[in-house]
């Protein structure tokens, strides 16, 4: 529950870094929405579009993906937006560096500057999010809801006498760990039947002599 917590926030705080990054400057005092989509296929131009046709979009879908994972608590939703966020921030600099010829941090603010670093930033948080969370656990069921005893197995041809739970050679009625004795089957007149009766037992007492 805490990691899930703790995940959620620095993702949260992964996504807003995101979405936020392009409307600071990215390159030479350009801001990162000034950056069509498609400059990052095709080249770097000096056209600017509208808000929603610039690499913002990327970033605000991270973001909506990011909301969902936090709420389905889904690690993989949570990694694909951190995903989203470092590939096209790469994939800028890559078309920006073929642009300029080379990319470079200056103080000046001629190269490289705080927007880049925000995206970046933000994608690897995301991705931290997404290690920090433990994810949904399975349910094993519903509450208050039977769900029957696994059966045991037959017992095997080695021990065909044995007997569950307790897994003891013999029968499940004996109890006595010694064999039962068996009977005379010879009936003589000396000898008494195979089961007697006991009589009445006799009253003690004195004598009437």
């Amino acid at each position: 529950m805490i990691r899930n917590v703790l995940g959620s926030i620095v993702a949260l705080a992964g996504a807003a870094a995101a979405v936020l990054s392009p409307f600071r400057d990215w390159y030479d005092g350009r801001l990162g929405r000034h950056y069509r989509i498609d400059d990052l296929f095709t080249g770097i131009t000096a056209a600017h579009p509208g808000l929603f046709g610039s690499v913002l979009l990327p970033f605000a879908f991270a973001a909506v993906v990011t909301v969902l994972g936090v709420v389905l608590r889904s690690r993989l939703l949570v990694a694909l937006a951190g995903v989203v966020v470092l590939g096209f921030t790469v994939l800028w600099m890559v078309r920006q560096g073929q642009a300029a010829g080379e990319l470079t941090v200056t103080g000046d603010g001629s190269g490289l500057q705080q927007g880049v670093a925000t995206a970046a930033g933000g994608g690897v948080l995301l991705l931290l999010g997404a290690a920090l969370m433990s994810g949904r656990r399975r349910s094993a069921g519903r509450p208050g809801q039977y769900e029957p005893p696994e059966p045991y197995e037959p017992p095997g041809s080695a021990d065909p006498d044995t007997w569950p739970p307790t897994r003891e050679p013999g029968p499940s009625v004996q109890t006595s760990p010694w064999p039962e004795p068996e009977r005379d089957p010879y009936v003589g007149p000396d000898q008494p039947g195979p089961n007697p009766e006991p009589g009445p037992p006799r009253k003690s007492g004195p004598s009437g002599d």
